[in-house]
């Protein structure tokens, strides 16, 4: 059996009560840039949204988890597997914590590294990606400890207000 936690977090799978907390980061504007979001999402279709998340990996080609903090079991971010390719074996993966002030404290550390865990012992997967935007150093950072190699730069890749934004895309092997 895996054990998706550390002795400060766990993920979890999402339940009904989180739709205000998903609502919030959908709705953040700050994050629309790194989530490629371009409207604002109402409580109605996240609701429809997670009377849908039961559907495992293999249906929904994505599988998103909640962040919690083992203490309180406060929920602090969420951390994605997308675009979930079963024939090739690979996975895209994001992860956002919500509260600037729980940032840089090690949970998206334990976070990717419980779900690298996962991806590869359970899912077996052979790779995973990152798609990073240049400025967003924190994250550069964070995929990089993991050894998420860089294997290219789409340049302009993003509107983010009147500019183009390069982003890289990172990649994991898992052996």
């Amino acid at each position: 059996m895996i054990r998706l936690e550390t002795e400060e977090i766990y993920l979890r799978a999402l339940e009904p009560e989180d739709l205000e907390f998903i609502y919030l980061i959908e709705n953040d504007l700050s994050l629309w840039e790194v989530s490629n979001t371009q409207t604002p999402y109402s409580r109605f279709l996240i609701r429809q949204y997670l009377e849908n998340a039961y559907q495992d990996i293999y249906e929904a080609k994505q599988l998103r988890l909640v962040i919690c903090d083992k203490k309180t079991s406060e929920v602090v971010g969420l951390i994605d597997l997308f675009d979930f390719d079963p024939k090739n074996s690979r996975a895209g993966i994001g992860i956002v914590i919500q509260n600037t002030d729980q940032r840089h404290l090690g949970i998206g550390t334990q976070a990717l590294k419980l779900m690298i865990k996962y991806a590869k012992e359970h899912l077996h997967l052979h790779q995973l990606y990152a798609n990073i935007a240049t400025d967003n150093i924190a994250s550069i950072k964070l995929f990089s400890k993991f050894d998420f190699q860089e294997i290219g730069v789409k340049k302009s890749w993003t509107k983010v207000g009147n500019e183009y934004k390069d982003e890289i895309m990172y990649q994991l092997i898992l052996k």
